[in-house]
């Protein structure tokens, strides 16, 4: 549906390179990567709305790259809604009706079926700049899909939203692709909104595409120690491999699958370490002694650091848990793991 080749964007002290993407029919894809690698930049030539320096765009089959966004077939729906302040919200979602061939019938049902299914019965006559931070939301995504596009452009939807707001918009957009069957793009700087809402992904660093692939894939097996950071294996090692194990910072650990011999990295979520004070580390499992470094309450959960030899190793623990071991900053702890839970690349 979307396929970009050798795309390239060139902006004062940045650009986008050599990008190429394929976006299947009826996909929802989502373009991840921290603030400032370029994610919206490539959803906005996608648009229209910046231009390449070099590349091919096709939606639908059909070339885009020098069409103006009028033309592309493509919605778009900000973080920031953009929505028209001077109408109504029955206004702005008919809004670009008349610059598109839909029949009468078919988009007044179509519309109907939007203010219903993204509960704006009950406001369309209202001015949107006395809605919600959720309720402008959903009217932006009643705009875009007014239309009947083939494509549904989203640029981190849900960041400006409080907590209570993103979780209904999630739930939403879950709900939208499921009925439409619209290809949906999304650039998002949190991979918990694209495991939760994309089937593929693409890991964008510094204008460039480092991993793509379907999203569990690219959650549990990152090529790369700066993807597989980003999808939250805060314990990224450089390792050299030896026949079935790799050596770490003087530590030797097993390897679930055959590695060919040589240097690349190892890497374990936080969440797969167990902490214990008196050795209760289940026998299957690889184990390490070393001492609690400091003990950060992130909210729900903390954030223990435990250096073992020369490796600083991350665990997550939830409050309970913690206070029932009652690991300390200071503390000599072991810290243990399955085998299977190691990711060398």
């Amino acid at each position: 549906m979307i396929r970009m080749e050798h795309l390239d964007i060139v902006l004062p002290g940045f650009c986008v390179r050599d990008v190429n993407l394929d976006v299947a029919d009826g996909e929802f894809f989502a373009l991840i990567g921290p603030t400032g690698s370029g994610k919206s930049l490539v959803l906005e030539s996608v648009a229209g709305l910046v231009p390449q320096a070099r590349g091919r765009i096709t939606v639908a089959g059909r070339d885009v790259t020098a069409l103006p966004p009028e033309r592309r077939g493509v919605g778009i729906v900000y973080q920031d809604n953009a929505l028209f302040p001077h109408l109504s919200v029955m206004e702005n979602i008919t809004y670009g009706l008349r610059y598109h061939r839909l029949a009468g019938d078919e988009a007044a049902r179509r519309v109907e079926w939007l203010v219903d299914v993204l509960g704006l019965s009950r406001i369309r006559e209202r001015g949107v700049c006395n809605l919600s931070g959720g309720e402008q939301q959903r009217v932006s995504l009643a705009r875009a899909l007014a239309v009947n596009p083939p494509v549904l452009l989203l640029d981190e939807p849900l960041s400006a939203l409080d907590p209570n707001f993103r979780e209904e918009i999630r739930a939403l957009l879950k709900t939208l692709h499921a009925e439409l069957g619209t290809t949906f793009f999304m650039v998002t700087h949190d991979f918990a909104e694209a495991l939760f809402l994309a089937e593929r992904v693409g890991v964008l660093r510094d204008g460039a595409l480092e991993q793509v692939g379907p999203v569990r894939d690219v959650f549990c097996r990152p090529r790369t120690p700066f993807v597989a950071e980003f999808v939250g294996m805060k314990n990224v090692f450089e390792a050299h491999f030896a026949p079935g194990e790799a050596v770490f910072h003087g530590l030797r650990c097993p390897l679930p699958h055959p590695v060919a011999d040589g240097c690349g990295h190892v890497a374990l979520r936080p969440e797969d370490l167990v902490l214990s004070r008196d050795g209760g580390i289940p026998d299957h499992y690889v184990r390490y002694e070393g001492n609690v470094r400091t003990v950060c309450d992130l909210g729900f959960v903390y954030e223990v650091a435990v250096r073992c030899g020369s490796a600083d190793f991350r665990a997550l623990m939830d409050r309970r848990s913690l206070m029932e071991s009652d690991i300390r900053s200071g503390d000599a702890v072991s810290v243990g793991f399955s085998a299977g839970a190691v990711h060398a690349f």
